[in-house]
């Protein structure tokens, strides 16, 4: 087998959403250049930028997705390494400053600000980079595995995911019209990253979900940031407009019957099993 069996030696890719070593983005970033890929680094703001300075190899771009005259000027600044054969979209936001609430007392600004960052920006972002992406250009989004599993600590960050991964298809569909863009949502199931860490009860829901893996043992964001340099390559050239669930088996495993023993504790004595 060919050592650039992924054909990413050489392509330029940009990574947007990297906060620290804990980032998927991180993890995908440092995966392409292992594989040979020029990777080109958008981050939050400059202190963002400054902070990454040195411990990221590439260049790095400040750009807050939230304004369009960042999102030009970051479109600018990438015309230097078109095309791009890649693009990664790593990036999400939610405020769970207030703790967890149920989902009926969402706010209004919260809600539509977690859209803006986590979803629209994809849609955003596509539209300015279009002229810098190459004719069969891959865009890879972080999703999540299952946005139809009412986790509640996870609040309205399912329903902006799904609107994610809605985009997803509607941009596959929007850019076949004049090209062979490949658009795809990569549904990883929870890890261990710094924006997990702050959402309520996170690490209980955490190893539940180790627990629901048909391995029992959690996935990892390397396990992740591979699957995503599957859908970045050529290799993946028949797969568009889809979610690629990578769950360790999570998402098959409700009856797991060590589970189902420990809440229901029918096979304790006495119990009548």
């Amino acid at each position: 087998m060919s050592a650039d069996w992924l054909q990413l030696a050489g392509k330029s890719v940009l990574v947007a959403g990297v906060s620290n070593k804990k980032s998927v983005g991180w993890h995908i970033g440092t995966r392409l250049q292992e594989a040979g890929a020029e990777v080109i680094w958008a981050v939050h703001g400059a202190a963002r930028a400054r902070e990454l300075s040195g411990k990221l190899t590439g260049p790095i771009l400040a750009c807050d997705v939230r304004k369009d005259d960042e999102i030009e000027r970051l479109a600018a600044a990438l015309a230097e390494h078109a095309p791009l054969s890649g693009f990664v979209h790593s990036i999400a936001f939610a405020d769970y400053s207030a703790g967890w609430k149920p989902f009926h007392e969402t706010g209004r600004a919260a809600f539509l600000d977690a859209v803006d960052v986590s979803a629209f920006s994809l849609v955003r972002l596509a539209g300015a980079l279009r002229p810098h992406l190459a004719p069969e250009a891959s865009v890879v989004a972080l999703s999540i595995s299952s946005t139809r599993t009412a986790a509640e600590n996870y609040g309205y960050m399912a329903p902006v995911k799904a609107a994610l991964d809605s985009a997803v298809v509607f941009l596959a569909k929007s850019f076949s019209a004049f090209s062979r863009v490949r658009f795809n949502a990569l549904c990883a199931g929870p890890l261990k990253t710094s924006s997990s860490a702050g959402i309520p009860g996170y690490l209980a829901s955490y190893l539940y979900a180790e627990q629901l893996t048909l391995r029992k043992r959690a996935l990892s964001t390397a396990e992740v940031a591979d699957s995503a340099l599957f859908l970045l390559s050529p290799r993946s050239a028949g797969i568009n407009a889809q979610n690629l669930v990578v769950d360790a088996g999570m998402g098959v495993n409700s009856f797991d019957q060590a589970l189902i023993a420990k809440a229901t504790r029918l096979d304790e004595p006495g119990s009548g099993a």
